[in-house]
């Protein structure tokens, strides 16, 4: 794709992942001020889906991103930082001389605060907690399946993986998106392992704010030889 097709998709992804709606080219234009029709928008739409970026719900005359296209936006991103109200949010928590598994707790709390995701961390004493379910299954997307899966049965689920996932070392912010991601083809999940072996993941939908994620761990890794 040309520099253009790229902002397009970078447009579509972002406009999708704030409002969980397929993205319609008259729409982007008249967000974003693009100076080309309609038309152009979809031919670039057609290309995009051809390519495995974008895919057209049945019911809609809209676009949305495909898991290719949350991969390709994540390389895109480098190095993010968060906003600075909210840097300073997070700092005031992770400053100090060392950390506990109380303090870790209330970042993850916090974490849930900014990205509308779940949060689950393990510990160097090999404990799990869970924070921000609630928020993770009021996404739209998930509607259905709380519906026929009971919270009991989420919870071992998220267990069994996380025992998993315990074993490998993630010293970067890693996003595992749709099939990639342990815990379903549902969702987008971005790891850090911490010192002391906690590890700390980020969990919400496939089309989660990576760009959010991605800031409020990379600030934590600044912090992370204290840890």
């Amino acid at each position: 794709m040309d520099k253009r097709q790229e902002r397009v998709l970078i447009h579509v992804i972002e406009d999708y992942i704030h409002s969980a709606e397929p993205v319609s080219s008259q729409g982007l234009v008249k967000k974003h001020g693009l100076h080309v029709s309609s038309a152009t928008i979809r031919n670039w739409f057609s290309s995009l889906e051809q390519e495995g970026y974008l895919e057209q719900p049945h019911t809609s005359a809209g676009r949305i991103p495909s898991v290719r296209a949350y991969e390709w936006y994540v390389q895109q991103l480098g190095q993010v930082s968060l906003p600075s109200t909210l840097q300073h949010k997070l700092e005031e928590i992770l400053d100090g001389p060392s950390i506990t598994d109380e303090r870790l707790k209330r970042i993850a709390k916090l974490t849930v605060d900014l990205t509308g995701t779940a949060v689950l961390l393990g510990t160097n004493r090999s404990d799990t907690y869970y924070t921000g379910l609630t928020a993770l299954f009021s996404n739209p997307e998930f509607q259905d399946w709380s519906k026929v899966i009971s919270m009991s049965s989420v919870l071992d689920q998220l267990d069994r993986q996380l025992f998993k996932q315990r074993k490998e070392r993630y010293r970067k912010p890693t996003m595992l998106i749709g099939d990639a991601c342990p815990f379903g083809a549902m969702c987008g999940s971005a790891f850090l392992t911490l010192e002391r072996d906690a590890l700390f993941i980020i969990l919400g939908p496939v089309r989660m704010n990576y760009k959010r994620a991605i800031g409020v761990l990379n600030t934590i890794q600044t912090f992370n030889t204290t840890l």
